[in-house]
């Protein structure tokens, strides 16, 4: 059972409300809450379309505002914890967020994907993202690919922002809890114009933390503001900007001393106190235009721009197989590496959507068109230094300790280290650039039964530019590729329904292999069944909903260690890697008038690798049935 959030609850929160009884309206009150939801995020949901939940061949979890502050999350970590169907990954030292939904996480050694309003803003590297400034989260499971594009098989993660709700306002929290933590938020709103046709939404947070951790300490400030126009009762523009910095060491957690925990006292770090502070940034825009052309038809147009930094310095601990971890018998005295990192990302995206119904003789067209156009620059800097390897015969006494960034993991001493000269470790651009156009018509072929047909054809580009090379060496590939959909739902009766869908899809890979060659992407193939209780059509004292699905997931192309022969002289990497998840979700939200709320989610999920393959970080051997890391066969939450 997922409990991580239950030390928030140390936290003592003071509210302020400023104005207005329509902030002050009641949470317990869902009915109207949802009523005041569907003004706020306006005519139209870019890729989704205008559909009941029950209409919809696939599940999906949405983790509202309050669901939220019951848990007392304040990161996406935390809210993703809500959903069984999510698995945290390796977070790179608590840099970045990085999950798995149904057992498939993407490239370990890159961010997650997630997006917001529909925008993808989880590529680069902008840092863990803090929900200041976010009104709901949705966990989208299944393939998506029709849709959204290039991605994971197993769903999609998607931040609904806050934003203007033409109302006068706002609330401001402080916070005090364990380790010191201090966070302060704001979320302040207004109308502006003679005619209140302008909404502006501030929203903003600051929070200073210590940890369990000796030493280790963390800083982060947002500013989340939105601009709303409505220029008449059916356009309206959106413009939203994301301001974030965050100060945060690189921290990998204890050692485990041949295979075991618990030898390294948990609040030991076993980094630079005084210089391991990783600084990551993040600028990015929105702007959207929806505009309703008639009662059956929406046309919607956006545009987002990201730039994200990343850079400092951090000492690691050393690979075992690839260097010597503990230079002493007693393993005591751990030898480190130090890497300097500094990395920028540019991301630019332009869509455009057209919505709308119709009908052919008597059946029905509920109908999605749409096109989009993204860029995508990964600049990356490395710098290293790692200390010379020696057998286990060598007697230390004749080594200089100092050029091992020695820490002893029991009585450690930050004293400044060894001012050792670092290399080139990596230095590449690389340019993803891809236009994609997407169609899905779902058609009621009878008053119970709809049929869904999509979608989506996808170009793409990629050019990779190797400077550490003289003179720097480019390589590229481009590739058009077609990801379909096809889903049905029969509609038992009001509050029954039972689906089923197939997709397929692909994502590019970031990297090269040992010739500089761009990998092949990803390529996976999904079947999904279920069904679906409307709670509020089945009880008159009762509203929510239930689903309980079940899917099969298969995925070729994974990166895995190339130990072939040519790649013989590096440690490079190779997508030659198979793997199948399937499972079974049960997700409950439900709500009683009286106010009591009950969200249970389950998830069986059993994944595994499907041929043999080295893995690419510690080329430790995986055979076909090995299960994928971090992913739990039983979770529930």
């Amino acid at each position: 059972m997922k409990t991580r959030w239950v030390k928030t609850s140390l936290a003592a929160s003071i509210s302020a409300l400023l104005s207005t009884s329509a902030l002050a309206q009641s949470e317990s009150n869902q009915v109207e809450a949802d009523v005041e939801k569907i003004t706020v995020h306006g005519l139209h949901r870019a890729y989704q379309g205008a559909f009941e939940y029950k209409e919809v061949p696939a599940a999906a979890q949405d983790i509202d505002l309050g669901l939220i502050g019951d848990a007392g999350a304040i990161n996406l970590n935390d809210a993703l914890d809500l959903s069984a169907s999510v698995a945290r990954q390796n977070n790179f030292g608590g840099l970045w967020n990085s999950f798995a939904i149904r057992g498939f996480s993407g490239d370990e050694n890159l961010p997650s994907g997630f997006l917001v309003n529909g925008f993808n803003a989880g590529r680069g590297f902008g840092g863990p993202r803090d929900l200041a400034g976010i009104d709901h989260v949705e966990v989208l499971k299944g393939p998506k690919a029709a849709l959204f594009g290039r991605g994971e098989p197993g769903g999609a993660v998607n931040l609904v922002t806050k934003r203007p709700q033409f109302l006068s306002g706002g609330e401001v929290k402080a916070t005090y809890g364990s380790w010191e933590q201090v966070r302060l938020e704001a979320d302040v709103q207004t109308v502006l114009g003679s005619k209140e046709d302008v909404g502006l939404r501030l929203v903003g947070f600051y929070e200073d933390a210590e940890s369990f951790r000796d030493t280790v300490e963390t800083e982060k400030v947002g500013f989340y503001p939105s601009l709303s126009w409505e220029f008449s009762e059916d356009t309206r523009m959106t413009y939203e900007l994301e301001y974030t910095e965050q100060k945060i060491p690189f921290d990998r957690g204890v050692i485990a001393i041949d295979g075991k925990l618990g030898i390294q006292p948990i609040e030991t770090f076993v980094g630079d106190p005084s210089g391991d502070r990783i600084n990551t940034d993040v600028v990015g825009h929105q702007l959207e235009i929806s505009h309703k052309l008639n009662d059956d038809w929406n046309l919607l147009l956006g545009a987002g721009l990201r730039d994200t930094t990343f850079e400092g310095n951090a000492l690691e601990t050393n690979f075992e197989g690839r260097q010597t971890v503990f230079i002493d018998p007693d393993q005591t005295l751990l030898s480190r590496f130090k890497r300097y990192r500094d990395f920028e990302t540019d991301y630019l995206v332009l869509r455009g959507e057209l919505a709308g119904e119709f009908e052919t003789g008597s059946i029905s067209h509920r109908i999605i068109i749409g096109g989009d156009y993204d860029k995508f620059e990964n600049d990356q800097v490395i710098l290293r230094y790692r200390p010379a390897y020696f057998s286990s015969d060598t007697d230390i006494s004749d080594l200089d300790l100092s050029q091992y960034l020695v820490i002893d993991i029991l009585n450690p001493d930050y004293s400044p280290v060894a001012d050792v000269e670092l290399s080139d470790n990596l230095d590449r651009l690389e340019t993803q650039e891809a236009w994609g156009f997407y169609i899905q018509d779902q058609i009621d072929i009878t008053d119970k039964l709809q049929v869904r047909f999509g979608g989506r054809v996808d170009k793409f580009e990629q050019q990779i530019d190797n400077r550490l090379n003289d003179p720097v060496t480019t390589t590229s590939q481009d590739d058009t590729r077609f990801s379909p959909q096809l889903g049905a739902v029969y509609l038992l009766d009001d509050s029954l329904s039972f689906y089923a869908t197939y997709g397929e899809g692909f994502r590019q890979l970031t990297g090269s292999d040992y010739a500089g060659n761009p990998f092949e992407p990803n390529q996976s193939e999904s079947v999904e069944v279920g069904v679906k209780a409307d709670l509020t059509s089945m009880f008159d004292n009762l509203r929510g909903d239930v689903t309980l699905s079940a899917f099969n997931i298969e995925q070729s192309n994974i990166l895995v260690f190339d130990s072939s022969e040519e790649a013989s002289d590096g440690f490079f990497l190779t997508p030659a890697g198979k793997a199948r998840s399937r499972g079974v979700e049960l997700d409950i939200n439900a709500e009683f008038k009286n106010g009591v709320s009950l969200w249970m989610s389950y998830a069986y999920i059993d994944a595994e690798s499907t041929n043999h393959a080295e893995d690419a970080n510690f080329v430790a051997a995986i055979e076909a049935g090995d299960p994928l890391i971090n992913v739990p066969e039983n979770q529930l939450s």
